[in-house]
């Protein structure tokens, strides 16, 4: 089978996305970083998610972006709560350069592994503003890619950048995520968890919450202040 490397933060997206490259016929090796980002228990959603869609190999690659912090995620800074989700500005929440930095590590691993695909679950339809999540974006990566690598240049390696949810809505995603046999329960989608529930009022809350409301279909994520279900 040929192999493709698949970046999993344990979240809604990137879940789907291991599923996809599932479907298309791949033998899965799942990244995930572990960037000191402060919702850090997307890291044990990760490991189940690996599991639970056959990965044959899941890795957590270790980097410190709070050295340069700069986001409410890699710093003290707050998170927001209950903002508008398609308000223009790019929110404190972006991380510098992080979709960047990730990209690099998960080709040097596709290097190594013999393999010419990547998927990422980025999406520029129900998402929260982020540059590094836009179609243009992952073009320009991709040709740069294929520059940069010994494999590329020896005409061994052809790199493909897949995203195969950057079009759809969050509630497509979560359809098409139950058709591929997710389990929606194992993931986590909070950027500042409460005793390790997700908040509910955070951009990722808040657009994972509306997504499963529109595809018609409960959420299994627990949160905060919530009953027991």
């Amino acid at each position: 089978m040929k192999r493709a490397v698949c970046l999993l933060s344990g979240g809604l997206d990137s879940a789907t996305a291991l599923a996809c490259a599932r479907r298309d016929g791949f033998r899965t090796y799942a990244l995930t970083f572990d960037y000191g980002q402060r919702h850090h228990v997307e890291l044990e959603a990760a490991a189940r998610v690996a599991q639970h869609l056959g990965a044959a190999e899941h890795r957590v690659f270790r980097i410190d972006l709070r050295a340069f912090g700069g986001s409410a995620l890699t710093a003290d800074i707050e998170v927001p709560k209950d903002r508008r989700i398609h308000a223009a500005e790019i929110p404190v929440t972006y991380v510098p350069a992080r979709n960047t930095v990730f990209l690099a590590i998960a080709l040097a691993w596709a290097e190594v592994l013999g393999s010419e695909d990547i998927y990422i679950g980025v999406n520029a339809v129900d998402y929260s503003g982020y540059p590094d999540c836009r179609p243009e974006f992952i073009r320009a990566f991709g040709q740069m890619a294929n520059l940069a690598t010994r494999a590329g240049v020896e005409g061994r390696q052809r790199l493909q950048i897949h995203t195969p949810l950057i079009e759809l809505s969050k509630a497509q995603i979560i359809r098409l995520g139950l058709e591929l046999g997710v389990d929606y329960s194992l993931t986590h989608s909070c950027y500042d968890p409460v005793g390790g529930l997700a908040c509910g009022h955070c951009d990722s809350c808040l657009l994972r919450k509306a997504g499963f409301a529109e595809a018609g279909v409960q959420d299994p994520l627990r949160y905060a202040g919530e009953a027991e279900r």
